[in-house]
């Protein structure tokens, strides 16, 4: 069986070497092409040593003609790369997996307003399939572009799908409370983001108004086909990766910790990659670090009227490169959890 043909634009930033990671040891693709303007001719091995017996490519400059020769690109780069290059490539038969968020949301004016420019390529829309299988794998199928979710989005509609599917919510109070390694603000140098700044403290940030905020009412109104009222709040937590959201809403009708304990684990008995924890478990962000895993508990505390879900993922894997090579697997027929199989690192 031919394997998968890959290039990977934009291999120098965590999900581009996360991406690597992953796919140096899947059976079923090759990574023929990996694109970085500023390392232009430096050896993959030698600017990520734990690829060393890996790899032999080195990275190139973006070129569509060479792109072209892969049976699919991933984009690992800022938003607004990938639409500049999907027409062209998906023209050529290319699938296109974009880790950014350029086909993300479907309404291109919030997009516009939420990114602060134009999406031109608004017209390759109808050809985009959002990549979180668990809610969309048929479409995932059929598509030429993924729009591979955010990490928070991942694990707060992973959460929230099961509640939101059987009507069992009222959608105008949700609240969102998420946590995240310092691996989800990319590599790029910041003040912030020095250890002597970020470490020993915890703080909210984008309160006011988060990109992801806009990502996850789209998808939970196409879910629910309402309006949504969602309060999402981001921290920054001092550790490299890993994610935690803990998410509240309020029942429609008293339900107990039984029935809905059995409604999120009939929800994703057959899922390989979402694990619903015994009841009365507290999912850690350890238990999920490597793999591309989400793990999830859900509660009714003191038995009233709140529903709070609590989930977790490594950002950079279930919420990024490895949610996108799931995707891959789909898109090629092949087995979903094909190259996924990491347990988890402990401790």
């Amino acid at each position: 069986m031919k394997k998968v043909q890959v290039g990977i634009v934009g291999g120098t930033g965590y999900t581009g070497v996360e991406l690597l990671r992953l796919l140096a040891n899947h059976p079923q693709s090759e990574v023929i092409a990996i694109t970085s303007r500023s390392e232009m001719g430096v050896k993959v091995a030698d600017m990520y040593p734990n690829l060393r017996g890996f790899y032999d490519l080195a990275f190139s400059e973006p070129d569509v003609n060479v792109l072209k020769a892969c049976d699919v690109v991933f984009f690992a780069t800022p938003h607004g790369v990938a639409m500049s290059m999907a027409p062209e490539l998906t023209a050529a038969g290319v699938k296109v997996i974009d880790l950014a968020a350029d086909f993300r949301i479907n309404d291109l004016d919030v997009w516009s307003k939420w990114y602060g420019f134009e999406h031109t390529c608004p017209e390759m829309m109808a050809h985009v399939a959002y990549g979180m299988p668990e809610l969309f794998r048929e479409e995932v199928k059929k598509a030429n572009i993924i729009a591979n979710p955010g990490c928070y989005p991942t694990s707060i509609l992973l959460a929230l799908m099961p509640l939101v599917k059987a009507d069992l919510i009222e959608l105008s109070g949700i609240i969102a409370d998420g946590k995240s390694g310092v691996s989800g603000a990319g590599k790029g140098a910041s003040v912030a983001m020095l250890g002597a700044e970020m470490s020993e403290s915890f703080k909210a940030y984008g309160v006011g108004g988060h990109r992801h905020l806009p990502e996850m009412v789209d998808k939970l109104q196409v879910l629910s086909g309402q309006d949504i009222g969602l309060t999402f709040v981001p921290h920054l937590v001092p550790m490299i990766r890993g994610m935690e959201s803990t998410i509240y809403a309020t029942l429609k009708q008293p339900m107990s910790q039984e029935t809905l304990q059995d409604l999120f684990e009939t929800t994703y008995q057959n899922e390989y990659f979402v694990d619903v924890m015994p009841a009365g478990s507290f999912p850690e962000t350890r238990m999920a670090k490597g793999s591309n895993m989400c793990r999830m508990s859900v509660f009714v505390p003191q038995g009233g009227s709140t529903v709070v879900i609590t989930s977790v993922i490594d950002n950079l894997v279930k919420g990024a490169a490895g949610q996108a090579v799931q995707n891959m697997n789909i898109l090629f027929d092949l087995e979903e959890n094909c190259g996924l199989q990491h347990v988890a690192l402990l401790p």
